[in-house]
């Protein structure tokens, strides 16, 4: 029996998904480069230090040497015997002797002496002195002043040489002689002290830029714990920010980020929830009544009727749900300005054609603010149908406009039957229906469009209302910091019944 499966054609390769990256540490590659920036200079410092502690300690020996051949100078130009005060002629020994009875050598410096090519005097130990004269013994008969280097048992001496003359004939030589290693060994010294202090603030310097960046980054790993919580379901968190520098500035902008995204979420939940919820009742009467369709073409015709008209209803509400979706977006509004007293007179216009109502017209004083004119036309215009289904034929509504400060105020005010208390907090939520014994129509969206439009033009709705006394609805928008207002224009007051307007606003809406 053979096997009857067919081999699987070969398919495209699959991805292989890339490697999470090993973590890391920020904290770990700061404090590296703390460290090498730190270590860097400590040793460029260390090595600037030494050159400059060597350096000037060859000047001054330098200036050292100067200076003995100098007073020397002196001593043989100027200088009288103490002994009789006559000068000292060609008596270079007694010269010589009251040279070294008068100066003291430097630390590490010696002083040899020379009559006739022969040594006659010398300071510091005689042993020492004898292994200089050795080296330095061809200085003896110099005739000229010499300076140079050289290495005394294994030391490296530097020397200068200055002849004695007296009337064209040297009579002697004064050597000075300077042990550099000597001054070497001090320079190591004082670098040596130096490194060490430096290697003490380094570690300290470590030791303090660990905990700041420990610090420093606490907002980071706080930030990431955070988003590790984070899901679809719970938005809440947010992260505690602390101070006014970059990390404050990246946690504020991150809780900004999760604020859109609570927003952006709830927008989609709510459409969700509201779509499924006022959606399902009419899909269930269509599908009903498809079910039970039969061949009566009288029946059919009702039926389709019908379908016709829950599909309609079902096509607004998912326009006004998008609507409302899209008031949460940056780009809901297309302002420009607007001329209040044409826009009352256009809007007055429309609502006439709502019902058999009496439209009453306040007049707007002429001026101009800033928005979006198909919105508010809108919102208005919802207001408008609001007021015709909860009054009947003949019943006033009234429609009109003014400027109060830096507000500009439209209103619908209606005599229909009014809101009670008790409603009031609910009337601008979605789906939101008052029955006052009336039959009216749609969704319940109307309210909740109009305080998006206004909430999007930073205004807020202002509503006063009694029971039998009717219900005004009073949109509060910025205006124009310098509104053109015609000076003769008369003042315009909300005509409303005396019980309404002798009532405090019972609800205010602005989210």
């Amino acid at each position: 029996m053979t096997d009857a499966r067919r081999p699987r054609p070969p398919g495209p390769a699959r991805r292989r998904l890339p490697s999470r990256p090993r973590l890391r540490s920020a904290r770990a590659r700061i404090l590296l480069v703390v460290v090498v920036l730190l270590v860097g200079s400590t040793v460029l410092s260390t090595v600037i230090l030494r050159e400059v502690l060597t350096a000037r300690a060859v000047d001054r020996i330098d200036a050292s040497l100067v200076q003995e051949a100098g007073e020397l100078r002196r001593l043989v130009v100027q200088g009288r015997n103490p002994a009789d005060g006559r000068r000292f002629g060609r008596d270079v020994e007694t010269m010589l002797d009251v040279y070294l009875s008068r100066n003291v050598p430097d630390r590490g410096e010696r002083w040899l002496t020379y009559v006739d090519g022969r040594p006659y005097r010398a300071t510091g130990p005689s042993d020492e002195a004898r292994t200089l004269d050795g080296a330095l013994r061809e200085l003896a008969r110099t005739t000229t002043a010499r300076r140079g280097t050289v290495t005394v048992a294994g030391r490296e001496t530097t020397y200068l040489a200055v002849p004695i003359r007296y009337e064209g004939r040297t009579l002697g030589v004064f050597v000075a002689v300077v042990d550099l290693e000597a001054e070497q060994a001090e320079v190591a010294r004082a670098t040596g002290v130096a490194a060490l202090v430096a290697l003490v603030v380094l570690a300290l310097a470590i030791a303090v830029a660990y905990l700041l960046t420990g610090r420093i980054l606490a907002p980071l790993r706080e930030l990431t714990a955070t988003a590790r919580t984070i899901t679809e379901t719970d938005l809440r968190r947010r992260i505690d920010v602390r101070g006014d520098d970059e990390i404050a500035v990246l946690a504020t902008t991150f809780n900004q980020m999760l604020d859109r995204l609570e927003a952006a979420f709830g927008s989609q939940r709510a459409f969700v929830s509201d779509a499924g919820h006022e959606l399902r009742t009419p899909i269930t009467i269509v599908r009903g009544h498809l079910e039970l369709l039969g061949d009566d073409p009288r029946e059919r015709e009702e039926t389709m009727a019908l379908v016709e008209d829950e599909l309609e209803r079902m096509s607004r509400i998912v326009e006004d749900l998008l609507l409302l979706a899209k008031a949460e977006q940056g780009d809901f509004l297309r302002t420009g300005p607007i001329d209040l007293d044409l826009f009352v007179e256009e809007l007055h216009a429309k609502a006439v054609a709502l019902g058999d109502r009496d439209w009453r017209l306040v007049p707007a004083p002429p001026a101009t603010i800033t928005g979006d004119r198909q919105r508010l036309m809108q919102a208005m215009l919802n207001l408008a149908a609001n007021a015709a289904q909860h009054t009947g034929p003949g019943d006033a509504v009234e429609i009109g406009g003014r400027l109060e400060g830096a507000e500009a105020l439209l209103w619908v005010r209606d005599d229909g039957p009014g809101i009670a208390p008790e409603h009031r907090d609910r009337i601008f939520e979605r789906f939101a229906r008052l029955d006052h014994g009336r039959r009216t129509s749609g969704a319940g969206l109307g309210l909740s469009i109009v305080a998006a439009i206004v909430q999007a033009h930073e205004g807020r709705v202002e509503l006063r209302s009694r029971l039998g006394e009717g219900s005004i609805f009073v949109l509060h928008l910025p205006a124009d910091p310098s509104p053109t207002v015609d000076d003769e224009a008369p003042t315009v007051v909300i005509d409303v019944p005396s019980a309404i307007a002798d009532e405090q606003p019972t609800k205010e809406h602005q989210r």
